[in-house]
């Protein structure tokens, strides 16, 4: 078995693969499409990050490709509905790093608040400015969410333990914590905020979500983050609202077009503005965050390789069973989801005689998975007549 991880992944997950037997290779930076259907031409398990785009040309050009790895909250990256499509199972890391986004959030509202970064720029230029001009306590202030997800919601609690009064946006019907209001809408968001700060996901649909309309409905001298998706924010916009005033701050950790890797150039509109904190995609960079999203992300695909096991999987039913006993052959059957397929491929077990041990089946939308015990071991034959059915997508043995 072979693995393939990109983009600086933590050593934590080299450890956990290695350990499992599995031939593994790492690059440091992303790859374009063309490189990636090279390098994954016969790799079992890809791991990546953001930079990565794992599209439907590239899962159609790698046979041997179970798995894939998002050692990342997101998962926009990758064409999930090709994924399913060939059987590709698709694992993320939705908790690992979302205290350290919230921390991160937290301190760039106090920094701006405080002007922390013009303040420090001054002291590197020999310049004394205690002024107390435009500083002000983040305590009693109001704070806009926009996405009450994982991370939102936890920065709705620190923000509270702060004393900062807390608004919410989401489309989806979410429980308020501790004292935090549900807008209803957007707009009525950013009528009561002071500062506001972006958690929505990265699917199309968010795409130029926060644009000139949106800045121009906020408070006069309110502060700004977006610590989520790049292709959300118009720039522009944003950069003619801090020009004018109108936005008193910024916090930018993500942006619509960003370096492969370490050492890139980067060019952005919004450089050179007073008040105006840029970040290189760093919300879950710390050593914690990635070393529980190495452990997570790898033990997630080392547990689909040896067992099965598809839990927290974003595309594929979810069924969890431990390692397969040593006088036990676990067949693993990702199908179409259509009456009969099950009674069909057990009778072609028995017209082998194979006798079933235990059996655990799921479906999700148009998939079926089910994984089958079974005492000793099966002929090639058996699963060539399963991987003949019409209804098989991927069909093999646990590892």
């Amino acid at each position: 078995m072979k693995a393939l991880l990109l983009e600086n992944i933590h050593p934590e997950a080299e450890r956990l693969l290695t350990e499992r037997g599995i031939e593994l290779e790492t690059v440091k930076g992303a790859l374009d499409e063309d490189e990636l259907i090279e390098a994954v031409r016969d790799v079992q398990l890809l791991g990546i990050r953001s930079k990565t785009t794992v599209t439907e040309r590239v899962i159609s050009s790698s046979p041997h490709l179970l798995g894939v790895g998002a050692f990342c909250i997101g998962t926009n990256q990758i064409d999930l509905a090709a994924a399913s499509g060939h059987g590709v199972a698709v694992f993320n890391a939705p908790f690992s790093n979302t205290r350290s986004v919230v921390e991160l959030v937290i301190a760039e509202i106090i920094s701006m608040a405080r002007h922390l970064t013009d303040k420090n720029a001054k002291m590197h230029a020999g310049v004394w400015d205690k002024s107390a001009t435009g500083a002000h306590e983040v305590r009693g202030r109001t704070l806009g969410i926009v996405g009450y997800g994982n991370i939102g919601s936890q920065l709705s609690v620190i923000a509270e333990a702060l004393g900062m009064q807390v608004y919410f946006y989401d489309v989806a019907d979410k429980l308020a914590l501790g004292n935090a209001r549900r807008c209803e809408t957007l707009d009525e968001l950013l009528e009561v905020s002071e500062t506001v700060s972006l958690h929505v996901d990265g699917r199309p649909g968010n795409a130029g979500l926060f644009g000139a309309e949106q800045f121009a409905k906020m408070r006069p001298r309110s502060l700004f983050l977006n610590l989520c998706r790049g292709i959300v924010v118009d720039h522009e916009a944003l950069r003619e609202h801090l020009e004018s005033g109108h936005i008193a701050g910024a916090a930018v950790d993500v942006f619509p077009s960003e370096p492969k890797k370490t050492g890139d150039p980067f060019t952005s509109s919004l450089q050179g503005i007073p008040n105006v904190i840029l970040t290189p995609h760093v919300g879950g960079s710390t050593e914690e965050a990635q070393e529980d999203i190495g452990r997570f992300v790898a033990g997630k695909l080392r547990d689909y390789l040896g067992a099965g096991a598809t839990t927290m999987s974003v595309n594929l039913p979810t069924v969890q069973l431990d390692g397969t006993p040593s006088d036990r052959t676990r067949i693993l059957h990702i199908h179409r989801n259509v009456p009969g397929v099950l009674a069909t491929a057990n009778g072609v077990l028995a017209d082998f005689g194979v006798n079933i041990d235990s059996q655990s089946l799921s479906t999700r939308g148009e998939l079926g998975y089910v994984i089958t015990d079974v005492a000793g071991g099966v002929p090639a034959e058996l699963l060539d007549k399963l991987r003949s059915l019409p209804e098989t997508i991927r069909l093999r043995l646990a590892d």
